[in-house]
């Protein structure tokens, strides 16, 4: 899937409508919860921090170059992988990861 700013209007408006849905699904799925979701800026625009010695230096730029970039993320609390996995289906055809978010409690 091209990055977002190299889709035309009618393009990104189809986007759009897939998340929507996607979000209205999560809603209407029992035990589904968005507990947050953003868009992220490129990687150009990140600031890296790196402790090394004890001396932290700020970087600009990205921790790793990369020929991919993550565009954004939705965190999830859902009853499984399958359930997450059913749902992601729905989204418009970028490729996704999906992680598990340990339980410090």
């Amino acid at each position: 899937m091209p990055l977002w700013d190299q889709l035309d209007a009618e393009e990104q408006e189809a986007g759009m409508a897939k998340h929507a849905e996607f979000d209205k699904e999560c809603a209407n799925r029992a035990g589904v919860e968005i507990v947050s979701a953003e868009a992220l800026d490129d990687g150009s625009m990140a600031t890296t921090l790196r402790t090394r010695g004890g001396e932290m230096t700020v970087t600009d730029g990205p921790f790793a170059e990369a020929t991919e970039q993550i565009g954004g993320y939705y965190l999830l609390d859902a009853p499984d992988l399958d359930t997450v996995i059913d749902l992601c289906r729905m989204l418009p055809a970028y490729d996704i990861e999906i992680r598990p978010v340990p339980d410090m409690g």
